[in-house]
């Protein structure tokens, strides 16, 4: 992979920087039902009140025992109990064993368990075929969690996995920041939502979908503004009324150069643009800034441009703005399975799958159509590669990969 330097556009590592210093965490915080805690982040650590498992417990179906009963197999030992999971037995003299089941608690004096493959049973009493040690086929008291542990930091993004764990230690409701309120719009007098008859030059409203399934999958509240028209003066009152009601404003279109893109010269006016004009392919045109206090993206219009950029910027901002410590995506490095001359100034993003090459090693191949226009191409890919400003690629070289997981959950 060959590479030369030289642009005058912002490149995006900067840009970013830049975006995240503004973005100052929501202080407010709402307690809310363990079930319905996904994707929220933590207000304040959590530690475990108590241990889990909360007694030693059988791993498999068996007979509990002492191990020091079982210096010389085969042994026969009295069975003088019976436990299934949810019930506590009686201690356990030398010389006898107890039915288990997996989950149970061992009784007193047991310290390892047989499984039952290892047994003949009969009657009232067991003999053992195969010794084991202290400490076999038992899970210990707080082997998964210990008392006191310190389970998850303030700022944790929680996951399924993770609405278990603190099941597991008794929580039924957790303290996380407050949803963020998130304005969205789309500009364009070309646009209509689905469900309508489309009229002569006229096209499907897709990027308010994308965007507030993204924006849901973040937990953020969607405030739809719906359509805007092409025209200065609603722009300016739509974007007032989102200041007014949300802590982030999201638009889509309207922030290049044409006569009827009137969002970039709305708030040039009406507020503060700090950021237009990206080095990144898809999504040059990309306007950010404030407005009256609130945050405000304005995204390009394009399809693929939309995801793009949301998801490489505006989705770690609003992630810092929850309160997030965990903002940046996992990169992986893959070889490529295709060859492409020199890119421009831009660092590229190419929506690619992983395919297996001759010797059935997973390479990046990407897909055929790349227009920022084609939004079915971000359905068929496994994720986005990156080539670097003024860099060739051939096959082989390990590129930057970003798996689409990473960016839509």
């Amino acid at each position: 992979m060959s590479q030369r330097t030289g642009s005058m556009l912002t490149p995006i590592d900067a840009a970013l920087d830049m975006l995240l210093a503004a973005m100052q965490p929501v202080a407010e915080s709402e307690l809310v039902a363990l079930s319905a805690s996904s994707g929220r982040v933590l207000a304040q650590a959590i530690q475990a009140s108590v241990a889990v498992p909360p007694h030693n417990n059988s791993a498999m179906d068996g007979f509990a025992v002492r191990a020091s009963d079982l210096s010389k197999v085969p042994v026969t030992l009295r069975v003088s109990q019976r436990i299934a999971a949810g019930q506590v037995g009686t201690p356990l003299l030398a010389g006898e064993a107890a039915r288990i089941f997996t989950g149970a608690p061992l009784p007193g004096g047991a310290d390892a368990v047989v499984m039952q493959e290892n047994c003949q049973f009969a009657s009232d009493a067991v003999t053992i075929l195969q010794a084991v040690g202290s400490g076999e086929n038992v899970r210990s008291i707080g082997e998964d969690i210990a008392i006191g542990a310190g389970l998850f930091l303030q700022g944790h993004r929680l996951r399924a996995q993770d609405a278990g764990v603190l099941a597991s230690v008794g929580l039924t409701a957790i303290n996380v920041r407050r949803k963020l309120r998130v304005a969205l719009l789309t500009t364009g007098d070309e646009l209509v939502p689905p469900g309508t008859a489309l009229q002569p030059g006229q096209i499907y409203n897709s990027n308010f979908y994308t965007l507030s399934v993204l924006l849901q999958a973040l937990a953020c509240e969607v405030i739809d503004l719906g359509i805007v028209k092409d025209e200065l003066q609603a722009t300016r009152s739509v974007l007032l009324e989102a200041a007014r009601r949300a802590d982030c404003i999201i638009s889509t279109g309207g922030v290049s150069v044409g006569d009827e893109d009137h969002v970039k010269a709305a708030l040039t006016e009406l507020g503060t643009l700090d950021l237009w004009k990206l080095a990144i392919k898809p999504g040059k045109p990309l306007a950010c800034g404030s407005l009256q206090g609130t945050h405000f993206f304005g995204l390009p219009g394009n399809p693929v441009s939309v995801f793009v950029t949301f998801c490489l910027l505006v989705r770690p901002c609003l992630l810092r703005l929850s309160g997030c410590n965990q903002i940046a995506p996992l990169r992986l490095r893959m070889p490529a399975g295709f060859d492409q001359p020199e890119s421009g100034d831009r660092q590229e993003y190419l929506r690619v799958v992983i395919q297996a090459d001759a010797s059935q090693a997973p390479v990046l191949m990407p897909i055929r159509n790349q227009s920022s226009g084609v939004g079915s191409s971000l359905s068929a890919a496994a994720g986005l590669a990156i080539i670097p400003p003024y860099t060739s690629v051939a096959i082989g070289d390990r590129l930057e990969f970003i798996p689409f997981s990473e960016l839509i959950n």
